[in-house]
């Protein structure tokens, strides 16, 4: 999708402090961080949200999942939280799925 932020980043159009990256995802360091370890963690094919999820394109988001278990080890993240915002009143600013990884702080429960 070329306007969206996310797509141009992994077309490296736009830089960012990268964290890993393979044939299927990217991940990188957020650039409003939140925690004192944040990145993100995206699929390279175009998905808008979880809520776009479904049977064909399951397999990213299964493999982000096993590369966020891979990289927080890496890291020595013994606790962290994952999280997906769905839609604008969630807090979804880049329409392109993508799961923030917070680690570092105590985190709140119930969040925001």
């Amino acid at each position: 999708m070329s306007d969206c932020l996310f797509c141009k980043i992994i077309a490296g159009e736009i830089p960012s402090r990268k964290v890993y990256e393979d044939d299927a995802c990217l991940a990188f360091y957020d650039i409003d961080p939140q925690a004192p370890t944040h990145f993100l963690v995206i699929p390279k094919v175009h998905i808008p949200s979880v809520a776009a999820v479904d049977q064909e394109n399951a397999g990213a988001v299964a493999h982000i999942f096993t590369v966020i278990a891979k990289l927080c080890r890496e890291l020595g993240l013994d606790s962290y939280r994952v999280v997906s915002n769905i839609g604008e009143q969630a807090g979804q600013s880049v329409p392109h799925l993508h799961f923030h990884v917070l680690s570092g702080r105590d985190m709140t429960w119930p969040p925001g």
